[in-house]
């Protein structure tokens, strides 16, 4: 998943749109795998290795108030979880969701291809139980993932996190926040130069 920021009117007032993106599209959901089992199958690391990996992600979480459980994650492709994101953006509740998501997997160690367990979380953050599994029924928002996915490849989006910001400027991996206001700045800037160009 990759974030698009635009900049709005108001410094203070930026709009976070979220996008579809899968690192491994063809990666299979396997309950009995956590991330240290991944990290070992994909990378060749020793347990110890990818161990010390994720304890190093469980720091840096905890640093910044997180809370990871990296050794309780399941193995689990996140397409149908990117439809309900996809659903709930329509809705207004898009960060809810992606929220609701990344703790539900990051810190319970839960499921997050599972569609009951889809349903419950959607349904946590308010959205309608019944129409969630409607749309997990058929192929309902799929296109919109695709079209994400499809605009992230052309942009040349290689792993995440990801940031586009005001669809000109990219910020690309977990950077320093100094990076992040320094790149806001520069697509705000750019921004106000446009508009009053425009309302000229």
């Amino acid at each position: 998943m990759k974030k698009r920021w635009t900049a709005s009117r108001k410094k203070e007032n930026v709009q976070v749109e979220w996008k579809s993106f899968q690192l491994n599209p063809g990666l299979q959901t396997d309950p009995g795998k956590s991330a240290t089992d991944y990290l070992m199958e994909i990378k060749g690391w020793t347990r110890e290795q990818a161990a010390a990996v994720n304890k190093q992600v469980t720091e840096m979480a905890a640093a910044e108030g997180l809370e990871y459980n990296m050794n309780q994650t399941v193995l689990a492709n996140s397409y149908d979880a990117h439809r309900v994101v996809q659903l709930a953006k329509e809705e207004g509740i898009g960060s809810e969701m992606e929220e609701r998501l990344f703790k539900a997997y990051f810190t319970e160690g839960k499921n997050i291809a599972d569609h009951p367990t889809l349903v419950s979380l959607a349904g946590e953050i308010g959205l309608d139980t019944d129409r969630v599994k409607m749309m997990l029924s058929g192929k309902e928002y799929e296109e919109h993932v695709e079209n994400d996915i499809y605009e992230s490849q052309q942009i040349g989006v290689r792993g995440v996190p990801y940031f586009v910001l005001n669809d000109k400027y990219a910020v690309s991996g977990a950077q320093a926040a100094e990076v992040f206001a320094g790149a806001l700045e520069k697509a705000m800037s750019e921004w106000k130069r446009e508009n009053l160009k425009s309302s000229l």
